[in-house]
């Protein structure tokens, strides 16, 4: 007779495995304190093969865990093809979307994404990454009964400790900070009027909506050259950039895109989004019809409180330059500038490395400490136990 105790890890083979898949971080934390659902539709974005960009240049395996015929956890496991193109050594695969309350099946859920990985010649295994560095990064160790932040990933205490004991050390801390926005902070943090002028010919404008595509790829450019060769970094794509402003395009605004120039050419970029938890957290997940007419109502009158920053950068050639030193700033300036037209209260700078000392000096001149904290792990793949 078999066990019902007995775990079994399986990969998503069916069109209702997968949808099981998706939804399932909203079944296994329901009722846990400090967890929100994100909504379904917004998690098939980001993970079904025919939705997701990542899939252009990347694949997935996805894996269920089961105990007595009921789902307790979920992993997946893949390969970036842009990744792999960057000779990083060792040859690195990712795991992500690692979700379980019964801390048991941790280890084999990993297992079994390792597994996967070792077949295609991958010497080391990253995460968690959904689906990869531009997406869902880290497992959270700290900041559970903060309030939810549009793609930043909830985990249950207790599931770090999970992942290291099945071999995986810590790589790096991703921190987030939450600013307040309001007339103290932004007098707080101005940058003075003559240190503008004294930078000469620099301008701030926010999208063009009769231009996206063009702005799109700006940011795209921005990004990539800001982020080369940083840790973990995968270049952003057209489609994605693409795919990101037609999802946010019923909630984005000109001034939600912030674009410096100087002397006419574009340097630095940053993206806010609203959280879409503001409006969506009571909805638990997958609205009934009378929700999405709720959900419609609030995104209309644009009913949001809070907001985060996906995309920052600064573009290489400026490094070392005054005018590098003090970008960063002048967008942060610009955002708390902005709050005028926009009706967040408070904006969050998010997924800081711990190693990014330049930034997160600027920023804890603002916010002293993170109010979340999420780890990324690795494991080098030797050879099959």
């Amino acid at each position: 007779m078999p066990n019902p105790d007995q775990i079994i890890v399986a990969p998503v083979m069916s069109a209702r495995q997968l949808a099981l898949f998706i939804r399932l971080p909203r079944v296994l934390y329901r009722g846990l304190a400090g967890y929100v659902p994100p909504l379904d539709m917004e998690q098939k974005d980001i993970l079904h093969p025919k939705r997701s960009p990542f899939f252009t240049h990347g694949k997935a395996q996805y894996f269920l865990a089961w105990r007595g015929g009921k789902p307790i956890g979920r992993i997946s496991a893949q390969i970036d093809f842009l990744a792999l193109a960057q000779d990083n050594e060792p040859k690195t695969g990712f795991f992500g979307a690692l979700d379980a309350v019964d801390m048991a099946c941790v280890k084999p859920l990993l297992a079994a994404a390792e597994a996967w990985l070792r077949q295609f010649g991958i010497e080391r295994i990253r995460g968690p990454w959904t689906l990869n560095s531009n997406g869902e990064s880290g497992t959270m160790i700290a900041g559970q009964h903060e309030p939810p932040m549009i793609g930043i990933g909830w985990h249950p205490e207790g599931l770090g400790d999970a992942i290291e004991q099945a071999g995986f050390a810590k790589a790096m801390d991703l921190f987030s900070y939450k600013m307040e926005v309001g007339p103290e902070a932004e007098k707080a943090n101005r940058v003075p009027k003559n240190l503008r002028e004294r930078l000469g010919d620099v301008k701030i404008r926010g999208l063009r909506k009769d231009r996206v595509p063009e702005d799109a790829e700006i940011l795209k450019t921005i990004y990539n050259d800001a982020w080369e060769g940083t840790w973990g970094n995968v270049p952003l794509t057209t489609i994605e950039v693409q795919t990101l402003l037609k999802a946010l395009k019923p909630v984005l605004k000109p001034e939600q895109y912030v674009l410096v120039e100087f002397n006419g050419e574009p340097v630095a970029i940053a993206l806010v989004v609203p959280n879409i938890f503001d409006i969506s957290a009571d909805l638990n997940g997958a609205p009934s019809p009378l929700g999405w007419v709720k959900l419609a109502t609030r995104i209309l009158k644009h009913d949001f409180h809070s907001a985060r920053v996906i995309l920052l950068g600064v573009k290489k050639k400026l490094s070392g330059t005054a005018l590098s030193a003090i970008i960063p700033a002048l967008l942060i300036d610009e955002l708390m500038q902005r709050g005028h037209v926009l009706p967040y209260r408070t904006i969050e700078l998010g997924w800081v490395l711990e190693t990014n000392l330049g930034i997160r000096n600027l920023i804890e001149r603002i916010v002293p400490t993170p109010y979340k904290t999420h780890r990324m792990y690795e494991k080098i793949l030797g050879a099959v136990e």
